[in-house]
């Protein structure tokens, strides 16, 4: 646990857990009324198979939030990921009921009774190398284009949902002696639902990465890594690299597509309007009005303030979300 330093006095919790919460609409209220007595901002989302989302504020308010969670039994062993910024990277707080926590939209899917078999991130690299491992990377497009690990099959899929759908469109998936299957994502709650899918379809060897890509980058020293370029994550760092150090990324604050370096260097890109992604997707009124919107971002910036269009992302499933 590391202590803020005055230059990030605000910690970011990302958590989740699948546990079944029964009488989840009943813990909305006093959850929103702990965040807010405690100054904590973000979004939580309950529903019936557990609890998921990102909390910022200050140290000793996020804190408390997690202890009121830890309090219910079932949420004792609730984990969670930390940052710190020196910004409070949200601007309210949302408590939201939900039918899933990451939407996949496959009925009768449970993790809590089915999932694939964790993998430590020390012995990810073997599967990686085995020829007989079908390796999937359950991400999103704008995910997979900054970085993935050596080796892995992309599905192209703009949002979670899409993913049982390519999934059917694979021959060696469907027919014959089912292959090993190994897949990751982000943090690891993807992934959950993802084997949890395989089980379902009756692969009975599905492995995942334990603890996401995250714990990955934050536990295998570059020499020893297969992984390549940076990972995208749902905060204010954008993306990261091995040892969690903040990446090189920037957000479009029109799409909200991650860009390098050179995408920035673009003729198409305007900071706060357009990037080479969506430039020729904004209207010349719609462009006006994110000039603008960045004009105020700027200006209250160099007041030291957060302006609420300062930062707009996604949430984990790859929907947008506003902070």
């Amino acid at each position: 646990m590391t202590d803020a330093s005055p230059a990030h006095p605000y910690l970011t919790a990302a958590l989740y857990q699948f546990v079944d919460l029964p009488d989840f609409e009943d813990l909305r209220d006093p959850l929103q009324a702990c965040c807010e007595l405690h100054h904590v901002k973000g979004t939580l989302l309950l529903a019936r198979e557990g609890i998921n989302g990102t909390i910022a504020g200050p140290q000793e308010g996020v804190r408390a939030v997690l202890a009121h969670l830890r309090a219910d039994v079932r949420l004792a062993r609730l984990p969670h990921k930390e940052s710190w910024s020196d910004l409070p990277p949200f601007n309210r707080m949302k408590v939201r009921l939900k039918k899933e926590i990451v939407t996949l939209r496959v009925p009768g899917l449970d993790p809590n009774k089915t999932v694939g078999q964790y993998v430590k991130p020390q012995d990810w690299n073997a599967l990686l190398a085995d020829p007989d491992v079908l390796v999937i990377d359950t991400r999103n497009d704008y995910e997979v284009a900054i970085g993935t690990f050596s080796g892995a099959v992309n599905p192209h899929i703009k949002t979670f949902t899409e993913l049982p759908a390519w999934l059917d469109a694979q021959a060696a998936l469907q027919d014959g002696k089912k292959p090993k299957v190994a897949m990751f994502c982000t943090g690891g709650i993807r992934c959950e639902k993802s084997t949890a899918l395989m089980k379902m379809r009756g692969f009975d060897e599905v492995y995942h990465l334990e603890g996401g890509i995250l714990k990955y980058l934050e536990e295998i020293p570059p020499d020893q890594s297969s992984w390549e370029g940076e990972c995208f994550v749902f905060d204010e760092r954008v993306s990261v690299g091995h040892g969690l150090q903040p990446g090189s990324h920037e957000l479009c604050r029109s799409c909200r597509w991650p860009l390098s370096e050179s995408e920035k260097a673009s003729p198409h890109y305007v900071k706060g309007v357009s990037c080479p992604h969506c430039h020729d997707q904004r209207s010349p009124q719609q462009k006006a009005h994110l000039a603008e919107r960045q004009r105020q971002v700027e200006l209250a910036e160099s007041r030291g303030l957060v302006h609420v269009g300062a930062h707009q992302q996604r949430a984990e499933d790859g929907s947008p979300g506003t902070a």
